[in-house]
């Protein structure tokens, strides 16, 4: 897998998470710390896709 396809697929799995992590805070019965978790999954993919964009 190329560098720049890699990052391709990175951004996509972060765009995924946020939605999934809107769609979620939409829904007020949704389990906290299931939002904090994925939260904190897109939080590790965006320092991922930075670090990878600078090398």
């Amino acid at each position: 897998m190329s560098m720049g396809s890699h990052l391709q697929e990175l951004r996509k799995k972060h765009q995924n998470l946020s939605e999934a992590v809107e769609e979620a805070q939409r829904h007020p019965g949704y389990d906290d710390l299931e939002i904090a978790e994925m939260k904190k999954q897109k939080l590790r993919l965006k320092e991922e896709i930075a670090r990878l964009s600078q090398a």
